[in-house]
């Protein structure tokens, strides 16, 4: 669900005629699609939850199971790096080298990962309380964060550090990778037998956090003095997160009542995001279509998002199918019967 928010988002955030960025489909699309980059976040915290799980109930030492996380995110930050070098190198010439220090999603989840990497020492339980408490840390830092002085910082620091629109700086995005740790340590908790009763909860929880977190954003005052709602407001991150609890239990509900174990075009493109998020990077943003770029109405750009998002579906399909075949026939090889000829008989045998 994620991928395909991101596909329409991007699509509308390039495509889209400059007359018409004010409107109401424009902005809708702009907001809906800002969920997506949560999502994602939101899930490497699950999956990273997931990770130092397994390695706690192999029997791993605290050290191997940190050197574990540690690795998740130096695996991030290698493909973040060749990310940013492919967009500056298929751009040339109209790119500068400084485009290779944009902080873009995924060097967010290895800069996250690493500074949270810490909690593999501790038990699933408190890895359940402890990541609630850096998320929360995280978000109602942020507007305090946005008063450090810019020139006050080296550049490339900030950019990773102190809220931008421009850039995934760690404050506030890193507050989901922290809840997704959380909610993926709850996960690991909970029995076969209580996941549909706690994905109702997951469900309250995120109405309740809607609800509260816009009451709040709504009141005429505020704790801080530069609090910038679509920028660094905590309120904005307990919505999004809110948004996220609720398309979990909703998936969770369609995965085992709905679409069941069988193929689903949703769940393809999500098993193959990282490749999707990639190649359409490229199209969108990349010269391919700059013809289209600021140029297309509402009714030309839900086309092309429609179009893409078949595009993205077919290179997904391709990706694992050839990838199950590569892993099929090397099985086989390794696993066909070897062949003895019987030795000829000699004289005198």
């Amino acid at each position: 669900m994620a991928a395909i928010i991101m596909l329409q988002g991007h699509v509308f955030h390039s495509f889209t005629r400059t007359d018409l960025r004010e409107g109401g489909a424009y902005v809708i699309s702009q907001f809906i699609g800002g969920i997506a980059p949560a999502i994602f976040l939101f899930l490497s915290g699950v999956t990273l939850a997931l990770l130092m799980d397994a390695r706690e109930k192999a029997g791993l030492s605290a050290a191997q199971r940190l050197g574990a996380s540690l690795q998740r995110a130096g695996y991030l930050a290698l493909l973040a790096a060749l990310f940013r070098f492919q967009l500056w190198l298929f751009g040339q010439p109209y790119t500068a080298w400084r485009d290779l220090l944009k902080v873009d999603i995924l060097n967010c989840m290895a800069v996250s990962i690493l500074a949270i990497s810490f909690l593999a020492v501790f038990t699933t339980a408190e890895r359940a309380r402890n990541g609630i408490v850096i998320g929360l840390a995280i978000a109602v830092a942020s507007p305090v964060i946005s008063l450090i002085d810019p020139a006050s910082l080296p550049e490339y620091v900030r950019m990773y550090m102190v809220p931008d629109t421009l850039y995934f700086s760690f404050f506030p995005w890193a507050a989901f990778v922290a809840f997704g740790l959380s909610a993926g340590s709850i996960l690991r908790l909970v029995t076969a037998e209580q996941m549909h009763r706690g994905m109702q909860w997951c469900a309250i929880t995120g109405f309740g956090l809607i609800i509260t977190a816009q009451y709040f954003s709504n009141l005429p005052y505020s704790l801080y003095s530069n609090s910038d709602f679509w920028l660094n407001s905590p309120g904005l991150i307990f919505i999004k997160l809110g948004v996220i609890l609720v398309l979990l239990s909703f998936t969770f509900l369609w995965t085992h009542h709905g679409a069941g174990e069988g193929w689903s075009w949703v769940r393809q493109l999500g098993v193959t995001s990282l490749l999707v998020y990639w190649v359409h990077i490229e199209l969108v943003y990349g010269r391919w279509f700059g013809f289209w770029k600021e140029s297309l109405t509402y009714g030309q750009c839900a086309i092309a998002a429609g179009v893409l998002t078949v595009a993205m579906l077919a290179l997904s399909g391709a990706s694992t199918h050839w990838q199950w075949r590569g892993i099929r026939s090397l099985f086989d090889m390794i696993s066909a019967p070897v062949k003895v000829s019987k030795p000829a008989r000699v004289s005198g045998d």
